[in-house]
């Protein structure tokens, strides 16, 4: 077998670049795992050269094979996971030291090689607090290197400039889910030195010759995990049709080498520019050794540029997935394996919900706090409702990390995306949403900023279908630090947009 290629991440750790994924442990694949069988699919894959594991702390049994692993076989092995935390308030340090050390103890280690954060809500500044957070433990050296996963470009990009240091963002990328190059991650990725760690490569197996000329699978029900999932993305990508397009190219390419169509899906993401690794699926079932040999195939070829011709022509079929990396986790259309995000969160109404709406009927004025020090000294708050209507504070991108500052550091870009997400928070706790404002006013402190800044509010309501009506002036700002504040009104209610 062909040996894998290796690359080097966070500066200092090298892994392999196929990384064998646990995701299929998490229950919807097989009901029990038999940690032995485990521990001998993982030592052959660790003798084939690939010993990096990725894995979640909401991956069933994952992290535990992987310390059980740790305790009877002499192998060494790189083990990544993630934490996944809801969010919504708890915001201290304590939280997230218990998920790092829970994850430590499972995991029968002293230090975590990459911890990978994935925020549910950008809306929610707990994310914020909790990198911030990873960022001390690694200094204390638990951790040693800081990811992400499913985040957007917009999003890597404010903390990036915010000082915080990220090593890898993991996200779909595929010969259908092309988001990651055509958007902006891979420009925002190769800018900081940022590797995409990706995951999908081969769509839960549909990118084989099993699928090839086969038709539609139409009980999503009958499928497991992975193939309900990637059903949706092949569904959100413009179809079945379209993706026998791609798969019947695919074979094309993989008979001319002599390999499986799985080893030229897998090439195609590798060769692409910022793609440190791919994340390959596995059981740790005796049948490993056979997938094994398959799937290290990819690192015996070349992809020629007819080649490479030949998937971009099947490829014109295709439709862009919506949104950027990570939205299918945030907003409609969600590509999950159940179609919302019923087995990641649950988003059930507040009771300070049925409050607002009791005051609304009644007349009253509804006054949001930030929580700021200023607002009671200066008399006023950072939102207000009044029946339908919602009018938000001029907002800078202050931080509520003490020694962090000003989010987005010195990017007017970053600093409006972060502002644009303090008011969708105080229009989420009034019962409104970001798309429901009509009106926004934009201060600069720097005219050069301008380009910068509209680029950001375009971007943040070009995701929500709606283009609010826009002042933007260049106003001397309080506080030397902020280069943009934004005043907002919302309208609740309205039904659409009639584009005219």
């Amino acid at each position: 077998m062909p040996s894998p290629e290796r690359t080097i991440i966070g500066g200092t750790l090298e892994i392999p670049r196929m990384i064998t994924g646990l995701w299929q442990l998490a229950g919807g694949h097989d009901k029990h795992v038999d940690y032995d069988e485990a521990v001998g699919a993982m030592d052959s894959l660790i003798s084939s050269g690939l010993e990096c594991f990725d894995m979640a702390d909401h991956y069933g049994d994952a992290e535990l094979i992987i310390g059980y692993h740790h305790k009877v076989s002499r192998q060494s092995k790189t083990a990544f996971t993630k934490w996944c935390p809801a969010g919504k308030g708890d915001q201290s340090f304590r939280r997230a030291e218990e998920a790092v050390d829970l994850a430590l103890l499972r995991l029968n280690q002293k230090k975590i090689s990459l911890l990978q954060y994935h925020a549910w809500d950008y809306t929610d500044d707990t994310y914020i607090h909790n990198i911030a957070h990873l960022n001390t433990l690694r200094k204390q050296g638990k951790i040693a290197h800081i990811g992400l996963t499913n985040t957007d470009a917009a999003h890597l990009e404010l903390l990036l400039n915010s000082g915080f240091p990220i090593a890898t963002n993991q996200v779909s990328c595929s010969v259908i889910d092309r988001r990651s190059v055509r958007g902006r991650l891979s420009t925002v990725c190769t800018q900081h030195d940022v590797k995409i760690l990706a995951y999908g490569t081969l769509l839960g197996g549909f990118l084989s010759e099993t699928w090839l000329d086969h038709p539609e699978p139409l009980d999503i029900e009958t499928l497991n995990w992975s193939l309900r999932k990637y059903l949706r993305f092949i569904k959100a990508a413009g179809g079945w049709e379209p993706f026998q397009m791609v798969l019947r190219a695919l074979d094309t390419v993989a008979r001319r080498h002599h390999v499986g169509i799985a080893a030229v899906a897998t090439r195609y993401v590798l060769d692409l520019p910022v793609v440190a690794a791919a994340i390959v699926g596995s059981r740790l079932t005796r049948a490993q050794e056979m997938y094994t040999t398959r799937n290290l195939s990819a690192f015996s070829i070349v992809l020629s540029e007819h080649d490479k011709l030949t998937i971009s022509n099947a490829q014109e079929s295709l439709l862009d997935i919506p949104g950027d990396c990570g939205d299918e986790y945030r907003r409609a259309p969600f590509l999950t394996a159940s179609g919302d995000l019923s087995h990641h969160i649950s988003d059930s109404p507040t009771s300070r919900a049925a409050e607002i709406q009791l005051a609304i009927s009644e007349g009253a004025r509804i006054e949001y706090s930030s929580g700021s020090k200023w607002e009671p000294l200066a008399g006023y708050c950072r939102a207000l409702r009044s029946g339908d209507s919602i009018r938000v504070s001029g907002t800078t991108a202050n931080s509520s990390i003490n020694d962090l500052g000003v989010l987005g550091g010195t990017s007017a870009r970053s600093q409006t995306l972060a502002v644009l997400d303090i008011i969708a928070r105080a229009l989420k706790a009034l019962g409104g949403e970001l798309k429901d404002v009509v009106r926004t006013r934009v201060m600069v402190r720097r005219e050069e900023d301008c380009e910068e800044v509209s680029l950001a509010h375009g971007w943040a309501f070009g995701c929500l279908g709606v283009r609010p009506v826009n002042t933007m002036i260049v106003a001397e700002l309080i506080g030397k630090e902020f280069l943009v504040e934004i005043e907002a009104e919302a309208e609740l209610g309205l039904k659409g947009v009639l584009k005219v």
